[in-house]
């Protein structure tokens, strides 16, 4: 967490997250480290930097100013702080912090009170985005089937490596019915949902993949257990579901908006509905469920009317779950392990398949595809024994040509458990059931 000299510092300048400049194209750097043996050594490193080749020229980093784009790091140094990195300029020096890989930003964090402050600031990340150094993580929330508590670990899909993450709340440890999505691209929501404990919630945390850690958001403005959610224009809108005491299904809808920090009501569903399926499609919401009398029933949200619309088309008549829209064009499963897919073909109104990898892993629980989700432009299968695999669908065909799985993990893991299993007399059955998962850069 942000210390309270940071926190101070943030209100005095509260715009500074929105002005980028820490790295100033202007800065001379002349004074090169030693590491660096000439002027393009350091280029290599720096590319936007403009670094001064006049050796007369004393090293100097710029006056501190003031107003909205004033420099935090530059400030305390002007104070009488430490360098960020001795013998560099603090803008070199924050240059070269960006690029150091993701999985070891925990490492800086402990390194000195700067760099923490740096590394749980927003400017640190505005400048990896915007140099190409952004990373994304895949974040797998999962249950155990033995004792049904909930865990959840994070993926590094460049190097191939799992990373362990704080434990989820104990609110959620045991939840059913619960959502799931991503805002700002680093904050993962947990909301809604039923606790064994105490009932329907209205409750709602997010986790901060910059800080690591977990926070309490605003409460739903209803309690609800197996709803339908969705994030459109970096607003999180939910729907529907059921809430313990209220004997029929709920109609009603709300929209979080991360701006202005609160919920709000939107329009009412047509009919009241327990999803089962839902995407986003075309800027539009699209839900399939349940009905106050277990009918099936289709509508479709337009948040630019606050509207909703019943929807009889072909792309929910052969819609299955799991789904994902990548660059426009919407895919979804087309057999139990993900290995077949189909993509909507909105010229026809009806869904095409694509070519079968001819690669099926089986139709165990285990191997069940248990979602899609973008992952660096590619289209990624998830399942419930935590393999993960990545399909070209680059040109829109929907035929994986291009297909690698890029973790195993879980294969190994099922075989361990179903051997040590057998050992003791037990049946040997998949444990593990893929509830969500999410993409968050940092």
């Amino acid at each position: 967490m942000m210390s309270s000299d940071g926190e101070a510092e943030l209100r005095r300048g509260g715009e500074r997250r929105n002005h980028p400049p820490l790295v100033d194209s202007s800065a001379c750097l002349c004074r090169v480290d030693a590491g660096f043996k000439t002027v393009t050594g350091a280029k290599k490193y720096v590319p936007t930097l403009k670094l001064c080749v006049h050796p007369s020229i004393r090293t100097s980093i710029h006056p501190v100013r003031t107003g909205a784009n004033i420099k935090p790091e530059l400030v305390e140094r002007s104070r009488g702080g430490s360098p960020l990195l001795p013998g560099l300029p603090d803008d070199l020096a924050v240059a070269c912090l960006v690029r150091v890989p993701r999985a070891d930003h925990w490492k800086l964090r402990l390194v000195c009170r700067r760099w923490q402050r740096l590394l749980v600031g927003n400017y640190f990340y505005w400048l990896r985005r915007s140099l190409g150094l952004a990373e994304e993580w895949l974040y797998v929330i999962k249950r155990d089937g033995r004792d049904g508590r909930i865990s959840w670990e994070a993926f590094d899909p460049v190097r191939r490596s799992w990373h362990p993450l704080p434990p989820i709340p104990d609110d959620y440890s045991l939840a059913v019915g619960f959502g799931c999505e991503a805002l700002s691209g680093c904050h993962l929501y947990l909301f809604g949902g039923r606790d064994p404990r105490k009932g329907s919630m209205r409750r709602v945390i997010y986790y901060n993949a910059r800080t690591n850690k977990w926070h309490r958001a605003p409460d739903l403005l209803r309690r609800r257990q197996f709803f339908g959610s969705c994030v459109i224009d970096n607003r999180l809108y939910v729907s529907g579901g059921e809430s313990e005491g209220v004997r029929r299904s709920l109609r009603s809808s709300e929209v979080y908006d991360p701006s202005k920090n609160r919920w709000s009501f939107v329009a009412e569903l047509s009919s009241p509905m327990v999803p089962f399926a839902g995407a986003v499609y075309q800027g539009k919401w699209f839900l399939k469920g349940l009905g106050a009398q277990r009918q099936v029933l289709s509508e479709v949200y337009v948040p630019e009317s606050d509207t909703w619309e019943s929807v009889l088309d072909g792309m929910v008549s052969g819609w299955r779950n799991p789904s994902v829209c990548i660059d426009g064009k919407l895919f979804a499963s087309d057999c139990k392990d993900g290995c077949r897919l189909r993509m909507y073909d909105p010229a026809t109104d009806s869904w095409r398949r694509g070519r079968d990898s001819k690669a099926h892993a089986g139709s165990s629980r285990a191997v069940e595809a248990a979602a899609l989700v973008p992952l660096m432009g590619k289209l990624c299968i998830v399942r419930n024994n935590m393999s993960i695999t990545l399909v070209d669908v680059e040109d829109g065909s929907g035929e994986e040509e291009r297909r690698v799985t890029i973790a195993g993990k879980g294969q190994i893991k099922t075989f361990i458990t179903k051997f040590l299993s057998s050992i003791a007399g037990g049946s040997g059955g998949d444990h593990t059931h893929v509830l969500h998962c999410q993409v968050l850069q940092a």
